[in-house]
């Protein structure tokens, strides 16, 4: 029998400084048996450094053709594709050729070895971005992650805070490639 997923809600509340964005969003994630908290929280993340009311949870993990998340226009073209972790070139290359602009969310300790094997391979994707989220800072977020979250996101600056009532952490973000 297979395994089914975890459903996490997140009432997030956003104050986007730097994009003049202010909303708050009710997020429900599906966690794939196989994901952790940590992951979880690098998607949350990711969906606040780039919400939208058109940004979307995908199938992700259950799906191996779709990304952590993605953003399309009324047509229904890709204008926004999110990974999250370390995936292959040929992921990226596959996401570029079908996305106006592919960030990736890398969140290992071992994320510059990983980056370092595919730079090469991904030169001609000009629109590709890939950030590091520091393995400590991670960490702290996978603490905050409960089954229902309250969670604050304040960016201003390049700064970035997210905050859950107790435990407060600075996101310090490390551009590999591009800007997100």
């Amino acid at each position: 029998m297979a395994l089914k997923a975890t459903i996490y809600k997140a009432d997030l509340s956003i104050a986007d400084m730097d994009r003049n964005y202010y909303q708050e969003h009710s997020l429900t994630i599906a966690r794939h048996p196989s994901e952790t908290d940590e992951r979880v929280m690098i998607r949350v993340l990711a969906f606040a450094l780039h919400a939208d009311p058109a940004l979307a949870f995908t199938k992700d993990l259950f799906d191996v053709d779709e990304p952590a998340m993605w953003q399309k226009d009324l047509t229904g073209a890709i204008d926004l594709w999110i990974e999250v972790g370390q995936p292959d070139d040929k992921r990226l290359l596959k996401a570029a050729g079908r996305a106006e602009k592919v960030v990736v969310y890398s969140y290992s300790a071992t994320s510059d070895i990983w980056f370092k094997g595919i730079a090469g391979k991904i030169d001609r994707a000009k629109h590709v971005s890939v950030v590091n989220i520091p393995h400590e800072t991670s960490a702290q977020l996978e603490r905050m992650a409960k089954r229902s979250m309250q969670l604050q996101c304040t960016i201003q600056d390049g700064q970035v805070w997210l905050t859950d009532g107790v435990d407060t952490v600075l996101v310090e973000r490390e551009y590999l490639r591009g800007a997100a």
